[in-house]
């Protein structure tokens, strides 16, 4: 259960720290940019995006989600769900563009090459990655995800420990940093908006594919606490040296080459993967959504919006930062009010339907299990769990026999915490119980 929730955590982390956040241009037009308070602003909206988090992925999972408007139409009425669908359809080619032109600054202020080297570098990796399904697509989001935690917790700790602690000369500098919002809490606010809508749709699709809504919410929850870590740690870096990289488009990136120059090429190729995994999330996601009913034609549909977003993309990095950004976090705070509306209601049943899952997890277990009994008692239980889920009972059952199916050929040691008592798999005399049959369930 943990590893799973680890993982989800880091593919949710992936999802979120994408190139603006890996570069530091976030973070220095959203809290920077502020002062000493856009340091409250990020401790503010880091905490709310932990259950901001936590409610998509288990909203995802309670409903095996494929895609996001299943959760949508669920949360709210059929005309908010519209906007809601259309704000994401939107969010996820906006901020997928912006990635390609983030991948081209990045290695122009590097390596000095053209923008549209790392853009076109970026467009490759996308293309090729976007082939594979969700399981795969998690899995290369959550392995990038570790080595830009390591540099963003690395720098920031060398900055405050190398730093001098002037507030009044540092909040000057501040000032001078360009950014289009009007204060420390519109700031906080519009970034936890981007922030969840950014991350809203892929985070539902791995929910969706994770039948264990405890764990799901569990991933969130490991992924939002580490979140808060690294925003705090970076805002807090920056903003020591917002003299020295208050005009760069990349400032972590000058943070890391003002300890050692090889270490600013490593960042470099860190922040490529960031960004990579960023733009991944959002087309991915994007073709599910546009291929919903013709799902066949998802790798036609991916392919063709992934090169419309890279035409798109020579505009900038900064500029797209400044305004196409807070756009959007203005539309993701009506996402996060009926997204936590949503999940708030809806806390009971959520919870019933970990017991019940968790409960048939055992009984899948048993059936598959020929060293174990399962009876028609055993089999009453199942349609009797499958009847009162929110889910149909053939795609309920489905989902659970194949996710223990994969857990016991990944580990057939393994075995999830459950409520109510765990057959015993020994008789009372200490005896296992004669291989069964496997009656219909």
């Amino acid at each position: 259960m943990l590893k799973r929730a680890v993982g989800i955590g880091m593919a949710f982390i992936g999802l979120i720290v994408g190139a603006g956040f890996a570069s530091g241009q976030e973070m220095l037009q959203f809290f920077v940019a502020f002062g000493i308070r856009g340091v409250i602003g990020a401790v503010i909206a880091s905490v709310l995006m932990i259950v901001s988090g936590i409610a998509a992925l288990q909203l995802g999972s309670y409903l095996l989600a494929k895609e996001h408007t299943v959760v949508f139409r669920r949360v709210s009425n059929p005309w908010v769900a519209w906007f809601l669908d259309a704000t994401t359809i939107i969010t996820l080619f906006s901020i997928g563009f912006v990635m390609f032109a983030g991948g081209g600054a990045n290695m122009a202020q590097q390596f000095d090459w053209p923008v549209w080297v790392g853009a076109g570098l970026t467009l490759a990796a996308v293309l090729v990655a976007g082939m594979f399904d969700v399981n795969r697509v998690s899995a290369i989001i959550g392995a990038i995800t570790p080595f830009i935690i390591i540099f963003m917790v690395g720098i920031s700790a060398w900055t405050l420990l190398t730093s001098d602690y002037d507030v009044a000369a540092l909040d000057l500098a501040a000032r001078q940093v360009q950014t289009s919002l009007p204060n420390w809490w519109v700031g906080a606010l519009n970034y936890l908006g981007l922030t969840a809508i950014t991350a809203v749709s892929m985070t539902i699709v791995i929910g969706g594919n994770m039948l264990d809504t405890r764990t799901a919410g569990l991933g969130g929850l490991i992924g939002g606490g580490m979140y808060l870590a690294l925003l705090v740690l970076a805002v807090v870096a920056l903003y020591l040296q917002v003299g020295t990289v208050g005009d760069d488009e990349l400032p972590m990136l000058t943070l890391v080459n003002g300890v050692h120059p090889f270490l600013g090429v490593v960042m470099s190729v860190v922040i490529f993967g960031m960004i990579f995994n960023t733009a991944l999330g959002m087309f991915y996601a994007l073709g599910k959504r546009l291929t919903r009913d013709r799902p066949e034609r998802f790798r036609a549909v991916y392919v063709a919006t992934v090169l419309v977003g890279f035409a798109l993309s020579f505009v900038g990095f900064r500029d797209l930062v400044s305004y196409v950004y807070p756009a959007l976090g203005y539309l993701g705070l009506v996402l996060i009010v009926v997204m936590g509306v949503g999940w708030l209601k809806r806390r009971k049943r959520i919870a019933a339907e970990i017991e019940r899952r968790h409960r048939l997890h055992r009984l899948a277990r048993r059936r598959l299990d020929p060293a174990r009994a399962f009876n028609e008692e055993h089999a009453a239980e199942v349609r009797r769990i499958a009847r009162d889920s929110v889910l149909p009972d053939a795609e309920l059952r489905q989902a659970m026999l194949d996710e223990v199916d994969a857990v016991l050929t990944a580990d057939p040691t393994v075995d999830y915490p459950a409520a109510g008592v765990e057959e015993p798999r020994t008789s009372p005399d200490g005896k296992r119980p004669p291989p069964a049959g496997k009656p219909e369930a």
